[in-house]
């Protein structure tokens, strides 16, 4: 288990309250990558055009909350 949740917002479009609500909904979804041990790798909204990618480290998850070309 994880002790630690850190969030970069990369986004040119989404102050840092929009970015958490993207995280959001990818914390949701559960942990669905690595066997369950983390949230879905890469999930993406197309119709706003944001991308959420997740990396596990030792003990924190790292959400990146970037623009979609």
């Amino acid at each position: 288990m994880t002790s630690k949740i850190i969030i970069r917002n990369e986004s040119n479009k989404l102050d840092d309250a929009d970015a958490l609500w993207y995280v959001q909904q990818v914390l949701e979804s559960g942990k669905i990558s690595n066997e369950g041990k983390q949230h879905c790798y890469l999930t993406t909204f197309d119709s706003t055009r944001i991308g959420v990618s997740t990396r596990l480290n030792k003990q924190s998850e790292l959400f990146v909350v970037w623009d979609l070309r």
